[in-house]
C-alpha cells in the first residue's frame, strides 16, 4: 500500500485556500472532483470556477487575513 501524504490546508492571505496531500474533493451530492495532487479552494466567492480559486480575489476588492490566535 502506498503511504498517504499528510493533508495541508494553507488559507492565503487574501486569497485562497491552498489544498496538498492526499485528499478527497466531493460536492454537496457526495460527487467526487477529478483527483489533484494539489489544488486551491475559492473563499471570495467571484471564482468561475467554483470551488477552485481562478485568482478573482486580486481583483474584487476580497480582504481577508486569517491568524491563528497566540
Amino acid at each position: 500500500m502506498a503511504e498517504e501524504k499528510k493533508v495541508i490546508l494553507k488559507i492565503n492571505d487574501n486569497g485562497s485556500v491552498r489544498v496538498t496531500g492526499d485528499v478527497e474533493l466531493l460536492d454537496g451530492e457526495g460527487n467526487p472532483f477529478p483527483k489533484k495532487p494539489a489544488f486551491s479552494l475559492c473563499l471570495c466567492g467571484q471564482s468561475k470556477n467554483l470551488p477552485f480559486c481562478d485568482g478573482s480575489h486580486k481583483t474584487n476588492g476580497y480582504d481577508n487575513k486569517v491568524r491563528v490566535p497566540k
